[in-house]
């Protein structure tokens, strides 16, 4: 389909569980995929491309959230009425049912026998929320009728922690399918489609969070600073609305957990810090409040929990982070000045950014080298970091960026690492650096003078003493 990039290997997967059903191999001749991603992810355009492209009988059925379940049925029954299934004429007259068992067992009865077909139900989690009873439902019509017939059933959702326990041990669902995730496109797709050396493609991708609708509005070789400036001109770009959409979908009845998930994105990371900004200056945030919320933001995946490495545990010095680098720069900079690009001062908010990117960028690219060294590691250099984090104590005084460890707790760090992402001449890795990391690396539980050091650099390094040096161009072939 014109306009889609990318994602070969995600067709290449649904193309092979296809395959699986076409060959009629197996005793069991239905195959049940089960989708999962953030929002605005294209998951629904990922499998939008593959059924066009599959050349076979299909219905796609698109759920409304707050329908009600006896509408959804009924819109349901229309799908497959419309859809270029070869039976449909079985439905004529049947516009309302009274229970998805039954509407279930309609759709089982008007796929074919004698050739492969595709059922694709997307954003299921809101089906479940209408009526939980569905769930139940779809596994008894499964095991009965729908496993029988060689059909691909392709579920699809959004709300990443009802996806996930959709197979588990007690839910009724459980072995029935396969899993799958679609992830953001990562750094080094994001520089193939922006056409960016590897250090500029970072940048793209901690702006765009490697969501393919905003990445395809980024014109080949253009800067950071030229996307922002003519993107941040047009109050409907994907780059400016896609979080709010996303986030309204996400907290359509939860306001405090948007306010924590708002306070984190400003730049809190404690626990005492989100109470306060979460709160009010007199009343801050009570934590038995707060516990449940970002337990439940963790859930999600809108949050990330991280614990300081070392020999010592860290459960106790947690910092909080927004998980989606999308989110985290649309919280940071986007979400205040959408009402200034509504009203034409688009490069004021460009401005801003650009004022505050490099100490910006500085924090959130951690948790993105971090990701791409667990990535590489471990090697034949670092054959115990299986591990891969950072370290502070509850002063944050100092701070490790990277520690190298065989496990969390650690056994044996690894080594111990410094991230300098700046950019320009005169910017590389130099003495000053590295003496600032072997002084605070000794504070790290578990490491001593013999611990090997090791230097990230935007833009190299000027020493020999670091034990290893990683560059933009060998972190991002973590992803190939």
């Amino acid at each position: 389909m014109a306009g889609f990039v990318g994602r070969d290997h995600e067709l290449d997967s649904l193309g092979a569980h296809l395959n699986w059903v076409r060959s009629g191999q197996a005793d069991q001749r239905g195959r049940a995929v089960l989708l999962r991603g953030r929002r605005r992810v294209g998951k629904s355009r990922l499998v939008d491309v593959f059924c066009a492209r599959a050349g076979v009988p299909q219905v796609l059925f698109q759920a409304t959230r707050g329908q009600s379940a006896a509408v959804e049925r009924e819109r349901f029954l229309a799908a497959i009425r419309q859809s270029d299934l070869p039976d449909t004429s079985l439905l004529e007259g049947i516009e309302h049912v009274a229970a998805w068992d039954t509407a279930l067992r309609q759709l089982a009865a008007v796929l074919p026998d004698d050739q492969p077909s595709i059922v694709v139900l997307d954003e299921f989690p809101w089906l479940i929320e209408g009526d939980p009873v569905i769930e139940g439902a779809l596994q008894t019509v499964w095991d009965r009728a729908l496993s029988h017939k060689p059909v691909l059933l392709i579920i699809i959702g959004s709300d990443l922690a009802i996806m996930d326990h959709l197979s588990d041990y007690g839910r009724p669902f459980h072995q029935r399918g396969v899993e799958m995730q679609l992830a953001p496109l990562n750094p080094l797709e994001v520089g193939h489609l922006t056409g960016l050396a590897p250090a500029d493609a970072f940048d793209a991708y901690l702006i765009t969070g490697g969501l393919p609708l905003i990445c395809q509005e980024w014109r080949a070789g253009e800067s950071r600073t030229e996307f922002l400036t003519r993107t941040l001109q047009d109050p409907t770009s994907p780059l400016l609305v896609s979080g709010e959409r996303s986030l309204a979908a996400e907290f359509r009845s939860a306001l405090q957990a948007r306010t924590v998930l708002t306070a984190v994105g400003s730049g809190e990371r404690t626990f005492t810090s989100i109470t306060r900004a979460a709160g009010s200056a007199d009343h801050p945030l009570a934590a038995g409040t707060l516990n449940p919320l970002l337990k439940s933001l963790a859930r999600k995946q809108l949050l990330a929990i991280d614990t300081p490495l070392s020999t010592k545990p860290g459960d106790r010095d947690r910092r909080y982070r927004v998980a989606d680098p999308y989110l985290r720069f649309w919280l940071a900079f986007l979400e205040a000045g959408i009402s200034e690009v509504e009203r034409g001062r688009g490069n004021q908010v460009a401005a801003a950014i650009e004022r505050s990117w490099r100490s910006w960028r500085g924090r959130a690219i951690e948790p993105v080298i971090r990701e791409a060294l667990a990535r590489l590691l471990p090697d034949e250099q670092w054959p115990q970091a299986r591990q891969i984090g950072g370290w502070w104590p509850r002063t944050n005084q100092p701070e490790l960026d990277l520690v190298a460890a065989d496990r969390e707790p650690a056994r044996v760090i690894s080594c111990v690492g410094s991230i300098k992402w700046r950019e320009g001449d005169g910017n590389a890795f130099g003495t000053h650096d590295y003496a600032a990391l072997a002084r605070d690396a000794l504070a790290v539980p578990g490491v001593d003078e013999t611990t090997p050091l090791i230097a990230v650099s935007r833009s190299g390094c000027t020493i020999d003493a670091p034990t290893a040096v990683y560059e933009p161009e060998q972190l991002i072939q973590a992803w190939t």
